[in-house]
């Protein structure tokens, strides 16, 4: 036995777990996910993650195999099978089986899974010790802000940053501007103002990055919602990620070169407490 997953109304051993070769996510990555973090055995915003896959789905056209309080049934007992605490659970959905033709056929019955995984960042009662970041090319498809499983961008971008022995990439559009980690939401800091790129198709609505804004807004933190530069990435005082599983961390280094003193900068590890205390107040409260 290893975990168990889900698949099509199933939770079963992964070593069973079998989709066919004419599924439209494998042929075409016409399919869509979610990544979540589960914090202290709940799951982290799920509400606001189930929220976003509807909006996906509509997008794509794709029609919601299940309701929200069967996707949430689905996950909770994921959750529970797999005896997790902290760490990160995942939900794929396809349009289905069927012949290789690029139109799809009407009336094909999704394909859906889920599984868990081990944390992807620092714990949430660890205090982190900071990452780094190398710069790569956004090659990414213009509609970003659509959670699809076509990574190969990201794959690329993150193969890049490792190479170049970073952690993390910094994705950089063609004007030059940043738009976002490679599988994290980007912010940087300058004289007590956290930089934040407006919301548009030319990134993902994270979820995360949802709830730090609402952290910001509630610590009294002044935002600047623009489009900034990689030269001014580079010169910020602090610079931050966050993910589902990773929440807030701070950002120390970017192509070699030392983001603020060169460790977490304060501001960053006060946000990283406050959307802790945030969220786990909301998983209680739940």
């Amino acid at each position: 036995m290893t975990r168990i997953v889900y698949l099509n109304g199933e939770f079963i051993d992964e070593a069973e777990a079998k989709v066919p070769i004419m599924d439209r996510g494998l042929l075409f990555a016409d399919a869509l996910y979610e990544g979540m973090g589960v914090l202290d055995g709940a799951i982290v915003d799920v509400r606001k993650h189930m929220a976003r896959l509807r909006r996906s789905l509509a997008e794509i056209a794709m029609p919601e195999p299940h309701t929200e309080e069967e996707f949430l049934g689905i996950l909770t007992e994921l959750v529970r099978r797999n005896d997790v605490d902290e760490g990160f659970l995942y939900l794929h959905v396809t349009r289905g089986v069927a012949e290789r033709e690029y139109v799809p056929a009407a009336g094909l019955t999704a394909t859906v899974f889920g599984f868990t995984q081990s944390l992807h960042g620092a714990p949430a009662d660890v205090e982190p010790t900071g990452l780094t970041m190398s710069s790569q090319p956004d090659l990414r498809w213009a509609r970003r802000d659509i959670k699809t499983t076509n990574l190969l961008g990201q794959v690329l971008a993150k193969w890049g940053a490792a190479e170049a022995g970073a952690d993390e990439a910094l994705l950089v559009a063609p004007d030059g501007t940043v738009t976002e980690g490679g599988a994290v939401s980007f912010f940087s800091v300058v004289d007590g103002t956290v930089l934040v790129r407006p919301q548009s198709n030319d990134i993902l609505p994270g979820i995360t990055r949802s709830t730090l804004l609402e952290v910001l807004e509630a610590e009294g933190i002044p935002i600047d919602e623009r489009t900034y530069t990689l030269d001014e990435a580079l010169a910020a005082d602090e610079a931050m990620i966050t993910g589902a599983s990773s929440y807030v961390e701070p950002i120390v280094a970017i192509d070699g070169h030392t983001i603020g003193g060169g460790g977490p900068g304060a501001l960053t590890l006060r946000l990283r407490t406050a959307y802790l205390a945030l969220v786990r107040s909301r998983l209680h409260a739940d």
